[in-house]
């Protein structure tokens, strides 16, 4: 408290306070006669001082001025607040920068208990009494701890939906199931496909193929429908669907089923093209059972992985890579089409995650200059992510082999949706360039590279590459969530290529649309199965 005093004199007045502090401020007056006007301003100006006063004293006792024990130690305090000039505070501040860069290079101490949250970081703070250092240490044993269990779930989560993109969805299990049980049972479901009559329009050239290499029965159905609706003369079009073994009765019962006239769809099995021998693609056959590749792509993904020293983006590629799609001879059979058709010319060859959403008959029309395939080139546009790939995404540069044939910066092209001119095909050694370098990798125990069919195809079709403009296919929509939706809706193909395919759960909900509309959710078998429009 602050207390006022005058002399008995009336010659000083004093201001002194209960905290030790004695004359605080002293006025002396003149031994002159003073006026009753003079009293008066002289307490008009101490009404106007005493408010800034008693604010100043009691913020620098809250810090600690109490411990001054003279008038020269206040007015070090107070002089600088009544001058107007910065306090200490900014050098408070640099001393606890120079303690955080102490403790940033120091090794947080073995056992350490931390709080786990902010709220009891603070109250043992003010329990234990910690110094800066101590307050600094526990701040980066914790933030380091949260850094570590955030990559941690980032991992899982990569692993679990790269389980989920490697499986197959029970819907999509019972729709083959029940279709091959149809196979065996309704002889309608066996019908040869396509009728007789039009068996010679399967190599007629003046027609528009596209050929279609799958396993899954509704991803084909939506490859065909679309193609079909969006077409400007669908009677023009035959569509060569190529499947396993095990899946041709369930794929021929759909179609047969599910005629889509006036188009016309042939369903082949590999096991009835006479080409496909062991003779023929011995090096596939190496592929699919050699014990250590089978291990790297069906094995446990996470053994000898060194996540400390990864991205989570890094990882997702890496794990991509291993899909057990990659050793399947269904995905290497793009590199057999000239002997598959030998009486073809001019196909377009589709994945079957893609949908048609423009007619593609002028495809037909584009002149490759004599080049075996036309791509859209994937180096350069507006998505950074999606098209800036160059053969330093796909293969390892540190290899001898590979740094002395390939050039890092050479432009990537796109699977998917390619125009092959099998005329041209037959004149070159695509396959035995393919074959050589598959070859090359067993030998290197897959060091060269790791991604599946596309690489070798890099390799084999160098030189025979025509790029064609990037709006008739538009990659990435299977791992790029921020996809343009205006210009997926005008790209005449759209590719899910990535582990979020639109049949799954963990496919993108706003991307999932433009797929689900080829969809017959009435047909019978994909009501009895549960596929339902999500």
């Amino acid at each position: 408290m602050m207390q006022l005093h005058f002399s008995p004199s009336m010659r000083s007045i004093t201001i002194s306070t209960n905290n030790g502090f004695i004359d605080f401020m002293k006025i002396k007056v003149a031994a002159r006669h003073i006026s009753y006007r003079t009293i008066f301003h002289t307490f008009l100006l101490l009404a106007f001082l005493l408010p800034f006063v008693f604010i100043l004293t009691a913020v620098v006792t809250l810090e600690g001025v109490n411990k001054c024990s003279s008038f020269d130690c206040l007015g070090r305090r107070l002089g600088p607040r009544l001058l107007g000039r910065v306090d200490g505070s900014g050098r408070l501040v640099s001393d606890f920068y120079k303690i955080l860069n102490q403790v940033k290079t120091e090794e947080i101490p073995d056992g350490l208990k931390l709080p786990d949250s902010f709220t009891q970081l603070v109250s043992e703070m003010q329990n234990n009494q910690y110094d800066a250092k101590t307050f600094a240490i526990m701040l980066k044993a914790m933030m380091e701890k949260f850094e570590k269990d955030i990559r941690e779930s980032k991992f899982a989560e990569l692993m679990h939906k790269h389980f989920a993109a490697s499986s197959i969805p029970k819907g999509i299990h019972c729709l083959s199931l029940r279709l091959t049980d149809e196979y065996s049972s309704n002889a309608h479901a066996r019908k040869q496909l396509p009728s007789p009559e039009l068996l010679p329009l399967l190599s007629d050239n003046t027609y528009h193929h596209f050929i279609l290499s799958t396993d899954n029965i509704l991803a084909a159905s939506v490859v065909v429908n679309s193609a079909v609706q969006t077409s400007l003369r669908p009677e023009k079009i035959v569509f060569h669907v190529i499947t396993d073994k095990k899946t041709y009765s369930g794929m021929h019962s759909w179609f047969a089923l599910n005629p889509i006239a006036p188009a016309i769809v042939e369903v082949k099995g590999v096991h009835q093209f006479d080409w496909l021998t062991r003779e023929n693609i011995p090096v596939l056959e190496a592929v699919e059972n050699q014990n250590g590749i089978r291990s790297y792509y069906h094995g446990n993904h996470i053994v000898g992985a060194n996540l400390s020293d990864t991205t989570p983006r890094i990882f997702a590629s890496k794990l991509q890579a291993r899909s057990p799609k990659y050793i399947s001879l269904l995905n290497h059979l793009r590199i057999y089409l000239p002997e598959l058709f030998p009486n073809l010319d001019k196909v377009v060859f589709l994945d079957d995650d893609v949908v048609i959403q423009r007619d593609l008959s002028p495809l037909w029309e584009i002149d490759l200059e004599g080049k075996v395939n036309g791509a859209v080139e994937t180096c350069k546009g507006d998505d950074e992510w999606v098209m800036s790939k160059r053969f330093r995404n796909y293969f390892n540069f540190s290899h001898p082999i590979i740094a002395k044939h390939l050039n890092p910066d050479e432009c990537a092209w796109a699977y998917g949706m390619n125009i092959f001119d099998l005329r041209a095909w037959r004149r070159t050694n695509i396959r035995e360039i393919y074959h050589s370098w598959l070859r090359k990798n067993l030998r290197s125990n897959l060091t060269m590279w790791k991604l599946g069919t596309l690489p070798p195809a890099l390799i084999a079709f160098r030189g025979q590459v025509h790029p064609i403009d990037p709006s008739w296919h538009m990659l990435g929509l299977g791992y790029q969530e921020r996809t343009n939706v205006e210009n997926v809706k005008n790209a005449a193909v759209i590719h899910y290529n990535g582990q979020l395919k639109p049949w799954l759960e963990i496919g993108f909900e706003h991307l999932r649309p433009f797929w689900i509309k080829y969809v017959n959710y009435s047909n019978d078998f994909i009501r009895n199965c549960h596929i339902v429009e999500s």
